[in-house]
């Protein structure tokens, strides 16, 4: 299941970009959005402003998941003033593996990005992700400079090496919320994950499918509004607890694909 995947640095990733490409044929982003009433509006308006720059057809879908604040108010307000925009409501907090899989089941065009809601991705980086989808099936972005707290950027370092470690999937920023694929890899209804663990799946499943897959650097920003959750313990034992019950099938999965590749 091993993978090794493409980088490109991020000044020659724009400067592709810039030198022109062959737009995408239709893209739906989706937000995962959890209490992000304070950056909701401003991730909306930065993608509102680089999408025509990719694509002639393009959907932004709002998965507010369960959210306590006004994200969920902010968006109905938004997708009223906009057709390009549409919003999908969880009535309870699914998790950020239920927000990812409503998000791909919701989005109806050939390519398929997923953005976070909470602004700490800038939209500009989508154009040098999308210069290399002549090329590649899977385009993942990695976090140059991770704006986060000391703790949270080693957790997720030890998590990655344990991904790769397992599965064998040589991306280097696993849980990077900003990934560009064809929306035909991923069969939402195949999905299980409902925490942390939905984004080793989701690259698990890729790489299972023979996709082509590349890495782009992006730059990550501080936080302005909210709080994070993936340092809660609760966040934490989910992921470990999905880990476990995915392991099994993955590695099953990927067995079987090889298998078959040497019939």
């Amino acid at each position: 299941m091993a993978h090794d995947a493409a980088t490109a640095s991020h000044s020659d990733a724009v400067q592709s970009s810039a030198a022109g490409s062959a737009r995408l044929e239709g893209l739906s982003v989706f937000l995962p959005s959890h209490n992000e009433e304070g950056n909701l509006e401003r991730v909306v308006a930065g993608l509102g402003s680089i999408l025509p720059k990719i694509t002639d057809d393009y959907e932004i879908i709002i998965v507010d998941d369960g959210s306590r604040d006004r994200t969920g108010e902010i968006a109905d307000r938004l997708v009223a003033a906009d057709s390009h925009l549409r919003v999908i409501h969880h009535e309870h907090n699914r998790g950020y593996g239920g927000a990812v899989t409503s998000g791909i089941a919701a989005a109806t065009k050939p390519w398929v990005m997923l953005c976070d809601g909470d602004g700490q991705f800038s939209s500009e980086d989508l154009g040098a992700m999308a210069a290399k989808a002549d090329r590649y099936d899977v385009i993942v972005g990695r976090r140059v400079h991770r704006a986060d707290p000391l703790g949270r950027r080693l957790n997720g370092r030890a998590w990655t090496t344990l991904m790769r470690l397992l599965f064998g999937i040589r991306i280097h920023d696993l849980d990077c919320g900003f990934k560009l694929f064809r929306r035909r890899l991923v069969d939402p209804q195949a999905l299980k994950a409902r925490g942390a663990m939905i984004s080793a799946e989701l690259m698990a499943r890729m790489v299972g499918s023979g996709a082509r897959i590349a890495e782009v650097e992006v730059r990550h920003l501080p936080r302005q509004a909210g709080e994070q959750s993936g340092a809660d313990l609760r966040v934490v034992m989910r992921a470990f607890r999905e880990l476990f019950l995915l392991y099994g099938d993955l590695r099953a999965e990927a067995r079987g694909k090889k298998g078959a590749d040497q019939r």
